[in-house]
């Protein structure tokens, strides 16, 4: 199995530190807000690298954070009036259910910055003793950048490049601009901790590898996080911990592509955030799972009006192969070496999601041929598989006929009335032999932006 490894920029062979025994740490939600579809992915991505490590025979530790303390989280508070510790929880909650609706597992360890106080204090006082931070007067507490000469390893950027890009806090109080807060001193109106420095509250990068280090110690094999997380959180997460511990902090470095909206970068300030509960209210969590997977988890994922609509039509044709199966007696339950060995080699290849989907066009499509051939042992194995192998990815756990059912009743609901007249009178003209007419209306159908498919079952009406 080969992983691709933003540290070293090549895909490598995965050998964890410790025989089969692998700790596994992902970068989780700042809960400030609701979860939006780019933290769905995030979790979606690790949660099925987790569970394939499994199935390849891996005894796997995995950890999540809730970052519950930062500047965002400070000012939803100031604008609701709930305590910020209090709006945090109510938000952790709210996004845990959420998940679940999703089908995300729960990770092993859950981490959240505000249990992990006193570990944060030791790690910053044990990283001052060694020369690597320093205090100023006003009670805040930088990361020495220039006293870890590997700084810049994982972005690959340089010390000069990282000045142009880094943001600039409290500058007047630190040695370098690129130095970083582990402490931030207290402001009026603000959560606070007493530490040896006064009252204040960690920053944001102290947080992950002091969690780190309270669930795992000094190394851990796989660190994930978003692809804009590589500068600056994760490189000054190697920069302390590396500082503190003399040790490679992590040995494999997986970043998950960005969602972008019509091709652009999803963004609050830019208004086209897609929040993950409005998606589950019209979407399966098998749909939202199938669009998302059908890009390699290292891509970014362009969100437009179709992806969403196409991934539940590609799901509704598959359910229906497997209701049709079921009909004819099927019990779904039957074994197919290929098709597991296919999806096998897909994912040893970094994870790829994309192909082992696109595997499954050919798996149903020979299926339904064994299903009318009246092979239906052959068609049985080849959907039994398919339910066995792909329920890592959180697909075809559903009820098949239940699926079909829904997904259909949803699209005639979908289908203005008008058009649903326009169909009928086309049946109407087509049953008279009135081709002239039939075909009028579906142009006429065509230049309202639907599509009409004539099947044994009746006339299939589709947006196009």
């Amino acid at each position: 199995m080969k992983i691709y490894n933003t540290l070293t920029k090549r895909k490598e062979d995965f050998l964890p530190l410790d025989g089969k025994n692998v700790k596994m740490y992902a970068c989780g939600i700042t809960v400030s807000g609701d979860a939006h579809i780019g933290h769905a992915y995030q979790a979606l991505i690790y949660d099925i690298i987790r569970k394939y490590l499994v199935k390849k025979g891996y005894d796997v530790t995995y950890a999540r954070n809730y970052t519950d303390v930062d500047d965002k989280i400070i000012a939803r508070s100031h604008e609701t009036g709930i305590p910020a510790d209090e709006y945090a929880e109510m938000m952790i909650k709210k996004i845990d259910a959420e998940m679940r609706a999703l089908q995300v597992d729960d990770p092993d360890i859950w981490l959240k910055a505000t249990a992990t106080m006193q570990g944060i204090e030791d790690f910053i006082s044990k990283l001052i003793a060694s020369g690597h931070a320093y205090a100023t007067p006003e009670g805040d507490v930088y990361f020495a950048v220039d006293s870890f000469p590997g700084y810049g390893k994982l972005s690959g950027r340089s010390l000069e490049d990282a000045r142009e890009s880094v943001r600039i806090e409290n500058e007047e109080n630190k040695r370098n601009p690129l130095d970083f807060a582990l402490w931030k001193s207290a402001k009026p109106g603000e959560p606070f901790w007493h530490s040896p420095w006064g009252d204040g509250r960690p920053g944001w990068h102290i947080e992950c590898s002091a969690m780190n280090m309270q669930a795992f110690g000094e190394q851990i094999d796989i660190h994930g996080g978003g692809r804009d997380l590589i500068f600056p959180h994760h490189e000054n997460e190697i920069a302390q911990t590396e500082a503190l511990t003399g040790k490679q902090f992590a040995k494999y470095w997986i970043h998950n592509g960005l969602i972008k909206v019509n091709g652009q970068k999803m963004s609050k300030s830019l208004g086209n955030s897609l929040l993950l509960a409005d998606l589950l209210e019209k979407y399966h969590p098998e749909v939202i799972k199938f669009a998302l997977l059908q890009t390699n988890y290292r891509g970014d994922i362009n969100v437009t009006d179709t992806l969403f609509p196409d991934a539940e039509k590609h799901m509704l044709s598959f359910y229906k192969v497997m209701a049709e199966a079921e009909s004819k007696g099927l019990t779904l339950d039957g074994q197919d070496e290929d098709i597991d060995r296919a999806f096998n080699e897909a994912m040893d290849d970094d994870f790829n999601t994309a192909k082992a989907l696109a595997d499954l066009f050919a798996v149903f499509k020979a299926a339904g041929a064994k299903l009318r051939a009246g092979d239906l042992a052959g068609a049985n194995d080849m959907l039994g598989q398919v339910k066995k192998t792909y329920s890592l990815l959180g697909l075809f756990r559903a009820d098949p006929a239940e699926f079909a059912e829904k997904c259909e009743a949803k699209h005639r609901s979908d289908i203005p009335a008008e058009v649903t007249e326009l169909v009928r009178k086309r049946a109407d003209a087509k049953a008279a032999k009135d081709w002239a007419t039939a075909d009028a209306i579906r142009a006429q159908l065509t230049e309202m932006g639907w599509s009409v498919r004539d099947t044994k079952e009746g006339a299939v009406v589709e947006r196009i």
